[in-house]
């Protein structure tokens, strides 16, 4: 089991950074792959950019690629997703979430913890 909890959201001009951190419960935290999803208004929560236990492998969405960056700190039992060069369609509600399995191929039916999410608005 592993509770997730966000913060870090808010409103940001297009062009500008938010950084986003998630902390873990739990003591097995460096087992699980953490991954950010975002879920705009109508749509389904679609996968923003994963991380393997170890923090070796990562993958992202080809939306953000080179914009956004995947990190985590094991020792403190969090994950980052820092966001630079913001665009109006980067708004979304933003979730953390936590899977036992790694591969390339892992999607939201993967991650069993979700956090409760937090909201970001990039203003034109």
């Amino acid at each position: 089991q592993v509770q997730l909890v966000e913060s870090g959201g808010g409103l940001v001009q297009a062009g500008g950074s938010l950084g986003l951190s998630c902390a873990a419960s739990g003591s097995t935290f460096s087992s699980y792959t953490m991954g950010w999803f975002r879920q705009a208004p109508g749509k389904e929560p679609d996968l923003v950019a994963a991380l393997d236990g170890k923090g070796s492998n990562t993958l992202y969405a080809a939306s953000v690629k080179g914009r956004f960056t995947i990190s985590r700190d094991n020792a403190k039992n969090t994950v980052y997703l820092q966001m630079n060069s913001l665009k109006p369609e980067d708004t979304a509600v933003y979730y953390c979430a936590a899977s036992i399995v790694w591969g390339r191929w892992v999607g939201r039916r993967d991650f069993g913890y979700w956090g409760q999410g937090t909201q970001v608005t990039v203003s034109s």
